[in-house]
């Protein structure tokens, strides 16, 4: 779970740079790609170069804050390893660069489960649009309708819905009241303990 640590970077250099927001505002608006983050907050301020270097700056503020932090979540290695023992398509669609994403996949060892990997470097538009996740499928040689996607935030939901696939959620970050208005969400799970490859 490094939400909370995306949403802290953000929020320590949008008011660095005078944006005067609460955490819970930046919470909200912590989505998509980080120029779009950055326009969102200064709509107009910056130029493409110099929201590139911001958006490195919070990364390096990211990775460092959330090192000592970085697990799995219960149950998710083993879920993973009897997934990919049962032959099941894994894949990554994440709102995250490759930057941020080989932080995590290579620091805690699972690179080796996924099949296919598709990072906001790869996509044009960011959830919730479904390019994603429709990238994912498409690489993974699946349709849409075979798919089950793990996503922890309502825009994941909302680019799982608008992508046509069923959608599991996984409660660490958002409240299950959130998600009230995406009928592609089929269960809830705090961690991957009550989950098992034999559900697919």
């Amino acid at each position: 779970n490094d939400m909370p640590y995306h949403v802290s970077a953000w929020h320590a250099i949008m008011n660095a740079l005078g944006a005067n927001i609460t955490l819970e505002k930046m919470k909200q608006e912590c989505y998509g790609k980080s120029d779009e983050v950055i326009e969102r907050i200064f709509p107009g301020r910056f130029t493409d170069e110099e929201k590139t270097k911001m958006s490195f700056e919070k990364e390096k503020q990211y990775q460092q804050d959330f090192k000592p932090s970085l697990k799995l979540i219960a149950g998710l290695e083993r879920f993973l390893v009897d997934a990919h023992g049962a032959a099941i398509k894994l894949g990554i669609g994440s709102a995250a660069i490759t930057f941020n994403i080989d932080f995590v996949l290579d620091g805690l060892d699972i690179r080796k489960y996924f099949d296919v990997i598709v990072s906001a470097d790869d996509v044009i538009n960011s959830k919730p649009n479904p390019e994603t996740w429709l990238k994912c499928a498409d690489e993974l040689e699946v349709s849409p309708a075979e798919c089950i996607v793990f996503e922890d935030s309502p825009k994941g939901a909302e680019s799982a819905l608008n992508a046509d696939m069923k959608c599991i959620i996984i409660t660490n970050s958002h409240e299950q009241a959130e998600f009230a208005n995406y009928r592609n969400v089929i269960r809830f799970i705090d961690d991957y303990n009550s989950m098992s490859a034999g559900d697919f």
